[in-house]
């Protein structure tokens, strides 16, 4: 498998491209005025404590507090029921240093720990804790052994003065002892300078500010299948070189300056991707296609055969398309870094066979995504459950907002319900004011049905309560919107 990750850079905004085999598989994308934050450090203020929750709101200077949960505050391997209530370990105006774990999304503020950790490229440093950990993604035992020892001996070099521990990421798989090495003396440098900045830093400020995206990405989605990076801003092609030249000198030769008069994200149409992975609706090349529904409790996807009628018979139709729809999902899933509970709906299969097979497709998929997701089998429903850790916003909340005109619902009223609404209301004014006249203001879809199809019932209405009722179209107003002035 060959990928390339290109970076398009503007000064409103950062935005990402993992392409594998010439497809788009992830985008991330950071605006300048709404920078993610997930891995910054802050010295806050306890705004709140909630004993019933076992929680608190922290201010940490953004627009809404943050929250933390009495698991993150307490010392690791501590469980919440040995270290007592939350008011027992915070109080209101106490300062505290924290982590933010998620970004804020939606209405939610950010959450964070106590439990503070700084990655490089192939470690994470926890200086809280002693222990050395391999990622799991690490599965040769040999391997994993090898890096633990490694580690430990790069402690035992360093010395008792810069105590805490290290995990060791997937990146490091095959890395030789001096890379390691100087990553662990690189990540207590800069936790030292962190350290001096908890003690003199006021409470609500920043302490540690990740790096910004296009280096991140150096740093995070590397993996060996990525042969290229191209970026299109000289003066950060030079950054990111520099970058790479002090902390991964094996990727320096793999950044490119793209200077083509085609904007970046028009290689391998990831510009058109972009805007279909903000769509209801995923087609299938089989014909068949996804549907698939965000909300904020879980994200539910519907798998339909569409023109898709196969060649031999219906069961044979369905497997097919539910095999595709299962890799189809899996990227879907990192395109638009969906999180949370996630359920899909695939096509009833007969054969118990077709059903593992499917499931043992969509979880290889799911192996080469970069966040944590659990795959928990089919439902008594006949439903495949999932979670997919969320970190930050999908890709939809970056792009997108509600609907002003129905609110997000996704469905409006429709003419015909809007008119018997009026004439409700024109009923309840009479009882309460009995004015002269009536003026009903209104979108035209719902005056042309008022003086048309609703004509009989008007003329019964005006007829009823004895005065003449006017209309007024307002171009401006949605469907659902009307008003009536009491004349």
């Amino acid at each position: 498998m060959s990928g390339e990750v290109l970076i398009n850079l503007t000064p409103m905004e950062t935005r990402v491209a993992v392409v594998e085999n010439g497809v788009l598989q992830e985008a991330f994308i950071e605006r300048s005025r709404r920078r993610g934050i997930v891995g910054n450090i802050y010295k806050g203020k306890v705004a709140r404590v909630l004993p019933g929750m076992q929680a608190a709101f922290i201010d940490i200077g953004l627009e809404r507090a943050a929250f933390i949960h009495v698991n993150e505050v307490i010392a690791p391997g501590t469980h919440a029921d040995d270290a007592g209530s939350i008011g027992h370990l915070l109080h209101a105006g106490q300062s505290l240093v924290v982590q933010v774990t998620k970004d804020p999304i939606g209405s939610k503020g950010a959450r964070l720990t106590t439990h503070l950790s700084i990655p490089s490229r192939y470690l994470v440093y926890m200086p809280d804790s002693p222990h050395v950990g391999v990622s799991q993604r690490i599965e040769d035992a040999s391997e994993r052994e090898r890096l633990r020892t490694l580690v430990e001996s790069g402690q035992a070099e360093i010395g008792d003065d810069n105590p805490g521990g290290f995990i060791v990421r997937t990146a490091a798989e095959g890395v030789g002892r001096e890379e390691l090495f100087a990553d662990m003396v690189f990540l207590q440098r800069l936790w030292q300078k962190i350290a001096e900045q908890k003690l003199t830093a006021a409470a609500p400020s920043p302490i540690y500010d990740d790096l910004p995206l296009f280096i991140r990405t150096l740093r995070d989605v590397m993996r060996d299948q990525i042969e290229k990076v191209r970026i299109d801003s000289r003066e950060n092609y030079f950054r990111l070189k520099e970058f790479a030249r002090e902390f991964m000198p094996t990727l320096e030769s793999c950044i490119e300056y793209y200077p083509g008069e085609r904007p970046i994200f028009d290689l391998y149409s990831v510009e058109d991707e972009l805007q279909k992975a903000l769509s209801r609706k995923v087609q299938l090349k089989s014909g068949g296609y996804l549907v698939i529904d965000q909300t904020e409790a879980m994200t539910t996807i519907d798998v339909n055969t569409g023109g898709y009628v196969g060649h031999r018979n219906l069961e044979e139709t369905i497997f097919k398309t539910n095999l595709e729809a299962a890799t189809a999902i899996a990227r879907q899933l990192r395109l638009r870094n969906l999180g949370g509970i996630i359920i899909i709906d695939f096509i009833d299969m007969e054969e118990l066979e077709h059903q593992r097979q499917v499931l043992r497709v969509l979880e290889k998929a799911l192996e080469r995504d970069h966040a944590k997701n659990k795959l928990t089998g089919v439902t008594e429903l006949g439903l495949v459950q999932l979670t997919r850790k969320r970190t930050r916003e999908s890709l939809e909340q970056t792009l997108c907002e509600p609907c002003p005109t129905c609110h997000g619902r996704g469905a409006m009223r429709t003419p015909e319900t809007v008119c018997y609404e009026i004439f409700r209301e024109i009923l309840r004014e009479e009882r309460a004011y009995s004015p002269e006249t009536y003026m009903v203001l209104a979108s035209q879809s719902v005056v042309d049905r008022l003086l048309d199809e609703e004509s009989a019932a008007v003329a019964d209405l005006e007829s009823f309560i004895g005065k003449t009722i006017r209309f007024q179209v307002e171009a401006h107003y949605s469907q659902e919107q009307y008003d009536i002035v009491l004349m």
